[in-house]
């Protein structure tokens, strides 16, 4: 499937999705994220990792250069972006869900946060395929990318976190693969991928913190083929969240479409992440959070 051209596509607000059959009669549809994007990139710092693999752009929010307290201790979020979403650039802040995050309302519901966007080398053929996306590949420039901005803070840093969706979803657990040791807390987000039993059982074993969300109508990564086979295993382990709502939202309370070639308002969880798992009424998404993202954040930093 060729990814859409977010530059070059508008999205179609009057496309009825194929799941729209299963909304009950007091649902509708909501094409549009409803907190304001692309206000806070300038208050993250642009850098570039020099490697013989190919360099890394990335990007920095330091919560005490913004007014955090310069004694405090902060956690540091990775954020990975889906397939294609490098392609936008500077604008990729947003599209990974990062960029709420450095707001001063969202830094101030978790007490303070670094935060590091990184950008995969990712290019569009003339058939709209996307090459260079995360893969295993990307694990060692990564971590060492992590490295280098934890050295630099090393004063105020506190707990890793690594956070993607989609694609950066499946990098999430990759690098968790990879380095399950190194990070406290992850959250691989509408993922087209599990890891196995037996590694799942490892984590457990080290601790760390996963909160695994996954909507049960997403498009491109179905529900039924990557998680309910893991349901049961999933209910056994003390140290994983599971959100799973039946839909993905919007904060205005309406099913999320987005739609540029095909739908994917369903796997889209990203928008619901940045918009902190709470409707703008304020009421959570799921009651057993009820601060949302920021404040399960807050809870396990």
């Amino acid at each position: 499937m060729a990814l859409p051209d977010f530059k070059k596509i508008t999205q179609d607000k009057t496309a009825v999705p194929e799941w729209a059959e299963y909304l009950k009669e007091n649902e509708f549809i909501s094409y549009s994220t409803t907190y304001k994007s692309k206000i806070y990139f300038d208050l993250f710092d642009e850098y570039n990792y020099e490697s013989s693999e190919g360099d890394i752009k990335y990007y920095v929010y330091d919560p005490v250069k913004h007014g955090a307290d310069p004694n405090g201790t902060y956690p540091v979020l990775m954020w990975l972006h889906g397939a294609s979403n490098s392609l936008m650039g500077v604008g990729c802040i947003m599209c990974c869900g990062a960029e709420q995050y450095a707001s001063p309302a969202y830094q101030k519901a978790m007490g303070g946060a670094y935060i590091i966007v990184p950008l995969a080398n990712e290019t569009r053929t003339e058939e709209g395929r996307i090459l260079g996306a995360w893969d295993e590949s990307y694990c060692e420039r990564i971590k060492s990318i992590y490295d280098i901005v934890c050295e630099k803070y090393s004063a105020n840093v506190g707990k890793k976190f690594v956070l993607g969706a989609s694609s950066g979803g499946r990098f999430t657990w990759n690098l968790l693969e990879y380095y399950g040791d190194y990070f406290d807390c992850a959250v691989p987000i509408a993922s087209t991928y599990m890891p196995s039993y037996e590694t799942l059982d490892s984590f457990e074993k080290s601790s760390i913190k996963i909160f695994i969300a996954h909507g049960k109508h997403d498009e491109m990564a179905v529900f039924d083929d990557i998680i309910t086979p893991y349901l049961e295993k999933l209910s056994t382990l003390t140290n994983c969240f599971c959100f799973f709502p039946e839909w993905v939202y919007n904060g205005d309370g309406g099913v999320s479409s987005v739609f540029y070639g095909f739908e994917m308002g369903q796997h889209c969880m990203i928008n619901w992440i940045q918009q902190n798992l709470m409707f703008d009424n304020g009421k959570a998404a799921d009651e057993r959070i009820p601060e949302g993202m920021t404040g399960w954040i807050k809870a396990n930093k």
